[in-house]
């Protein structure tokens, strides 16, 4: 971490605030215990990847987060505010965002038109049917995200003719508008070339350092290399906690994940 982003962190970290805080989360689905007991602590500017294989409950967790579960018990507090009965929508106005494993994108509309919609929604006035004008600041918020995201050249191109991996990357963009907080990643890299996952770890590390942010990911490359912290999961528990490296040369990590092709 170079010293400009550290004492970036430090004046972030310094209200007392974390980002996340998970208190004794647990998350039945009938008899079928998806979480047990998971207490973890995002500090304000932290970026955090939740590894494991298929089944160790890592979307749940984000479900859970996010409010699309309650959790059976346990507490969620975002920026200090406890929002385990919030729906959905509190927590984001609260900061929170989040992209999912498949593609939530208006495939007939421009790459502007999904980010301008993205930028639009937060603001008083999001119903106008007026066609905005060159110069309106939700034209220039949606320009500043798509240059963040590396889409300039396909700025006017039809999302549903991008690339997977294009496609992607504009939902970065509209994870970005409204000056989010903390954003969940879910599985961003999934069915990426070599190239676009290069480029994606470049926008990740590229994020301002005032934005926590979470990655689920499988490819272990890519989430050690955007990541300072890793937490391990198996079975609906965590299972280890520490830096990349740390994670990266544990035995019982590399016997449980690295060794059998399911992380």
């Amino acid at each position: 971490m170079s010293n400009t982003r550290s004492s970036a962190l430090e004046h972030l970290q310094s209200s007392g605030r974390n980002a996340l805080e998970l208190e004794a989360i647990s998350r039945h689905f009938g008899a079928l215990v998806a979480l047990a007991d998971i207490n973890m602590t995002v500090r304000a500017g932290e970026r955090r990847a939740v590894l494991g294989s298929n089944g160790a409950g890592k979307t749940t967790l984000f479900n859970t987060v996010t409010g699309d579960f309650l959790p059976t018990t346990g507490r969620v507090r975002l920026f200090g505010e406890d929002v385990g009965d919030m729906p959905s929508y509190e927590r984001a106005r609260r900061g929170l965002r989040r992209t999912y494993q498949i593609s939530l994108l208006f495939g007939g509309l421009s790459v502007m038109d999904n980010v301008y919609l993205a930028c639009s929604g937060i603001k008083r006035g999001r119903f106008s049917l007026r066609r905005p004008r060159r110069d309106d600041s939700t034209m220039e918020s949606a320009d500043a995200l798509i240059r963040a995201v590396h889409l300039d050249d396909d700025r006017d191109a039809l999302v549903a003719t991008l690339s997977h991996g294009r496609q992607r990357q504009l939902e970065i963009a509209l994870a970005l508008a409204g000056a989010p907080r903390l954003i969940l990643f879910d599985e961003p890299a999934a069915g990426l070339s070599p190239s676009e996952r290069s480029e994606l770890v470049e926008i990740l590390q590229a994020l301002p350092d005032h934005i926590s942010y979470i990655i689920i990911e499988h490819d272990m490359d890519v989430a050690l290399r955007v990541a300072e912290s890793v937490t391990m999961m198996h079975n609906g528990r965590i299972f280890r906690e520490g830096t990349p490296a740390e994670i990266e040369n544990d035995p019982q990590v590399q016997e449980l994940y690295l060794g059998n092709g399911q992380a």
